[in-house]
């Protein structure tokens, strides 16, 4: 089969089979479609024509490239290979699956960066609660720690999901859902975003369901949700590193550090796996072992 149609094949099978949210759909053809261009350089046009030596010596390439690129960012673009082609083999649509030897890259095990429980609280506080504006971000922003939620997820969240009382409906990757519990600042501060700030921002815009609006009444981006997060941290003065993920890491962090099980912050997580979330559970542990050699009069 020709490479545009089987690329293509397999993105509708992604698209409709997988329930895979857009930010991936979009990494994949990307990748792909970046594999199907050297592919083509190199006058491949067909499925059957892609040998392991092929396969072997793109990932090799894409390796050596300079700038080196991230070993996240290789594993992905691997998988995304690897991906395509167990499916053609799989549907019959080649031969062979000419990856199945492929190893993704050893990535190095980094710990994630959570802040203090005071660098929350200062960043949290950090969005005025006198403007409209501040007063969504501090709804944003408290929720995203309370819950743990991606900011993807936070963004995607319709009113209706409020629906429940004190817990909140998210969904995750691949469109799973999950139940998690919102404690009562946040609940506060999104009563008052609900009541003060959203009929307002709602109005200047068409009519959304989301639960979160920019200034013009349209749904919050992810990338304004980060302009919002990283404005916060300047405001608040901290100088750790703080992405989009931050919050995220540092509620099962604080969780775990309160004596939490680690099964409990899977669910939370919305993990798969609870190898993926007792990563943090080593974050506890450096606390730990600060505090023995802090305390402990024969630990040096």
């Amino acid at each position: 089969m020709q490479l545009d149609r089987a690329l293509d094949a397999y993105l509708r099978h992604v698209t409709i089979e997988r329930g895979l949210a857009e930010h991936t759909l979009s990494a994949y053809r990307r990748d792909l479609g970046g594999y199907v261009a050297w592919l083509g350089e190199h006058g491949i046009d067909d499925t059957d024509a892609i040998t392991a030596a092929i396969v072997a010596e793109f990932a090799a390439e894409r390796a050596a490239a300079v700038p080196p690129p991230a070993a996240s960012s290789l594993a992905r673009l691997q998988s995304s290979v690897r991906g395509w082609h167990r499916f053609l083999a799989r549907e019959g649509i080649a031969e062979a699956d000419p990856s199945a030897r492929l190893r993704p890259p050893r990535q190095p095990r980094r710990l994630p960066k959570a802040l203090t429980i005071d660098q929350v609280e200062r960043l949290l506080a950090a969005p005025s609660a006198e403007e409209p504006l501040g007063i969504r971000d501090r709804a944003l922003l408290e929720l995203l720690y309370a819950t743990g939620a991606r900011v993807s997820e936070a963004v995607s969240l319709d009113v209706d999901d409020l629906a429940l009382g004190d817990v909140l409906r998210l969904r995750g990757k691949g469109s799973k859902e999950r139940i998690v519990p919102v404690g009562s600042y946040a609940r506060a501060a999104i009563d008052a975003y609900l009541t003060r700030v959203r009929p307002t921002l709602a109005s200047t815009g068409r009519a959304s369901a989301k639960l979160f609006l920019g200034a013009r009444g349209a749904p919050l981006s992810r990338q304004s949700a980060w302009l919002i997060i990283r404005a916060a941290a300047e405001h608040a003065q901290i100088t750790a590193e703080v992405s989009p993920h931050t919050l995220r890491h540092s509620f099962a962090t604080h969780l775990l550090q309160g004596g939490a099980d680690v099964r409990v912050v899977q669910e939370l997580l919305g993990h798969a796996s609870v190898a993926t979330t007792q990563i943090y559970t080593h974050v506890s542990v450096d606390t730990l072992r600060d505090v023995y050699v802090t305390a402990h009069p024969r630990a040096r």
